[in-house]
């Protein structure tokens, strides 16, 4: 069986030795290996993949005893084992569109059993996809409500993350709080920054050079979580506000789907403020 371990803990001596010392006594041979210590913080984070004959309940007793005097959190699953992923959108679908898309060609290691929206413009789109879609308005009233539904929501399917692939609303900080580290959120990047309405006719107006977008982890700080993935495009006085946002979709796009394939294959790890992410 091919399996994944990601191990983060405080920095200190042999948590190499016994991690490989681990995997040979479940019988296993590794496969690949990759490690980072922090300095910042002194954490350690490693992610190891290895084969190993005596399946996944053999390999989690032998890692967790193995590395029991370390502390650490550990994570292991089979490789071909996709992590699941609750999708929530408004009306933008191009994040959404590309998400489907990646999935149907095998090229994102996840399983998308459902995609939650506060509106009813994308429902065409997800069920054609064979995929359950859950409409929930969301007023001042009904947030409460709502947020309780998507969390029921997340516990009956079995849900590992959250992709907020433009969701044009704000999280409580509740519901934040139950899912530290487990929701990945989407939004454009200016230098300098713009908020409100109309973000992309604002670059415009100031005459911005640089336009991008940010995946980060979601924290009851609004878009202030730990960054997973940027990517951004260089413009010029000649682009109308139509043509940066068209611009500012693709990068979006991208951005948000190389995010979720790193976090689906355990690369993400969050180290105080920020994260350590492996190739």
């Amino acid at each position: 069986m091919d399996l994944v371990a990601s191990l983060q803990c405080a920095d200190q001596p042999g948590i190499v030795h016994a991690m490989t010392s681990a995997v040979l006594a479940c019988e296993g041979n590794i496969i690949e290996n990759q490690q980072f210590t922090d300095p910042t913080t002194s954490s350690f984070v490693m992610r190891t993949r290895f084969e190993t004959s005596q399946g996944l309940d053999g390999a989690t007793k032998n890692l967790s005893l193995g590395l029991a005097k370390f502390d650490p959190v550990l994570h292991i699953r089979p490789t071909l084992q996709k992590p699941r992923a609750l999708i929530m959108v408004t009306k933008e679908s191009h994040c959404l569109r590309d998400l489907l898309y990646l999935e149907d060609l095998g090229e994102l290691n996840i399983e998308i059993p459902l995609v939650i929206s506060n509106q009813e413009d994308l429902r065409t789109l997800v069920e054609a996809h064979g995929i359950k879609f859950l409409y929930l308005p969301v007023t001042a009233q009904t947030k409460a409500l709502q947020e309780t539904e998507i969390l029921k929501q997340i516990e009956n399917l079995k849900i590992d993350f959250v992709v907020l692939a433009r969701y044009m609303q704000i999280l409580s900080e509740e519901f934040c709080n139950k899912l530290p580290g487990k929701i990945i959120n989407i939004h454009h990047s200016f230098l300098p920054g713009f908020k409100g309405a109309k973000p992309y006719h604002q670059a415009h107006e100031r005459g911005v050079k640089i336009i991008g977008a940010s995946a980060h982890f979601v924290t009851r700080e609004l878009d202030e979580g730990p960054i997973i993935e940027q990517d951004v495009a260089h413009v010029t006085h000649t682009a109308v506000p139509e043509e940066l946002i068209a611009i500012g979709r693709d990068i979006e796009r991208r951005v948000l789907a190389k995010a979720v394939k790193l976090y689906a294959e355990d690369k993400v790890f969050i180290v105080g403020k920020r994260t350590v992410v492996f190739s």
